[in-house]
């Protein structure tokens, strides 16, 4: 096949990784915006290179022409969670999305595979626009905690170095280091309450800290510099003492007094007017 039938392929594939990681990127900012916690800590994606596809397509006897009826990650998402539990809410998330439509899903968490391999994988249909109109696209979404992502990574990379043959020994190994997994995983589950708090009492502080340095930079345009100083005085007083009621009470004196100095610009507007 030329390479520009290859482009022509992949493109659309390429648009659709950009826009599913975009969304979900802005579905974890819209929770850390409200300060709610987020079961996905992050998102990538990534089209499969041709080497990859040549690959699979010898593999699995394929012919050129049904490449995108057959093979179902040639655009592929991975969704990096911190606990198990957040997995079931993704999940749920994808499957209740106007956007995407679920074709089949396979749970390799509660069914391990042999290898020790743990992980999510969905297969779902996207539309994208094109220049030649829409196009449903699959796309295979795969979810899994932090500690599943690593021990995949490393056995990815075995599996490219010995050419799908892992010596038993380093097998046995990968073995060992999924159980050691499922451990970490289970442990984490059970502090789990105590992490989200911290995580979102840090948020709820960045985004009451965020707030008061707009408005101090806004102070900047209309307040007298003895004022402003005073008040980045106050807040790095209050801020020291790490009380997040305290920090917020003055984001509010804060907002009140920006509001005053909005109100007075209107009026002297007005009465220019």
């Amino acid at each position: 096949m030329e390479i520009q039938l290859w482009r022509e392929i992949l493109n659309p594939y390429e648009l659709a990784v950009k826009e599913v990681t975009t969304k979900f990127n802005h579905l974890i900012k819209e929770h850390k915006d409200k300060g709610i916690y987020c079961p996905i800590e992050r998102v990538e994606g990534r089209v499969k290179t041709i080497a990859s596809i040549l690959d699979k397509c010898q593999k699995k006897k394929i012919a050129p022409e049904r490449i995108e009826d057959r093979i179902v990650d040639l655009a592929g998402i991975r969704i990096i969670c911190q606990f198990v539990e957040d997995i079931d809410r993704v999940v749920e998330i994808i499957r209740n999305r106007n956007d995407m439509d679920v074709k089949q899903e396979r749970d390799y968490i509660r069914q391990m595979k042999t290898s020790g391999y743990r992980s999510y994988h969905m297969i779902i249909f996207y539309e994208v626009d094109t220049l030649e109109g829409p196009r449903r696209l699959q796309m295979e979404v795969q979810i899994r905690t932090m500690a599943m992502n690593f021990w995949a990574t490393v056995e990815h990379s075995l599996q490219y170095k010995y050419k799908r043959n892992i010596p038993e020994h380093i097998r046995e190994r990968l073995l060992n280091a999924a159980d050691a997994i499922i451990v970490l995983d289970n442990e984490m589950s059970n502090v789990r309450s105590e992490i989200m708090d911290a995580q979102i009492s840090f948020q709820i502080q960045a985004n009451i800290v965020a707030d008061i340095l707009n408005n101090i930079q806004n102070l900047y345009n209309v307040a007298n510099k003895r004022e402003i100083v005073k008040i980045q005085d106050e807040f790095y007083r209050i801020y020291a003492m790490n009380d997040i009621e305290k920090l917020e009470r003055f984001d509010k004196q804060l907002d009140l007094i920006a509001e005053g100095y909005r109100a007075q610009a209107l009026s002297d507007t007005t009465k220019i007017t």
